[in-house]
């Protein structure tokens, strides 16, 4: 009885390590050390594919919680959803403008950059307005990123909240 409550024991702490390797860096998103196989076919996705993606899991975040909650619950909810189809999530990166000669470090925050390619910016209001959609497109011009979307949780439906933004897309 003693070898296999033991054994037991050295499960749980192998899970935890595991769980804790998965779970490092900034805000909880996923990181693995190394790449796996996962890891490897989302870094050679499309932003188009990446794009289909972002827009199921949203739609699956919105069904399962509902319009009305405070932004910052649809990003950790939704990054964690990215996570689990496999893409890699960085929430709020801090992305550096220039102007005038000058690099400053900090000219905005993206709430979300997935896999590298695709900027997604989240709102939870009951209409976008055109200042939203301008927001986007201008994180887009700066960052030179292709693909962008504006996801409005405060819709009642998901399909009404989706504006997609392209910087010089292929389609």
């Amino acid at each position: 009885m003693e070898g296999r409550k033991g054994q037991k024991s050295e499960i749980r702490g192998l899970r935890s390590e595991i769980r804790g390797r998965r779970l490092e860096g900034r805000k909880g998103w996923m990181r693995k050390k190394g790449v796996s196989r996962k890891d490897a076919k989302a870094q050679r996705m499309t932003e188009n594919e990446i794009g289909k993606i972002v827009v199921d899991a949203a739609i699956a975040v919105h069904r399962g919680l509902g319009p009305g909650l405070l932004e910052t619950v649809y990003e950790i909810v939704l990054a964690h959803e990215l996570s689990k189809r496999g893409l890699h999530v960085d929430r709020q990166v801090p992305v550096s403008i220039d102007y005038d000669g000058i690099r400053f470090d900090e000219g905005f925050r993206a709430d979300m950059i997935i896999e590298g390619k695709v900027i997604v910016e989240l709102k939870s209001v009951e209409k976008v307005t055109a200042a939203h959609k301008k927001q986007i497109q201008t994180y887009l011009r700066l960052t030179g990123h292709k693909l962008g979307y504006l996801l409005n949780f405060g819709e009642a439906l998901m399909k009404h909240g989706i504006t997609r933004a392209v910087n010089n897309l292929e389609e």
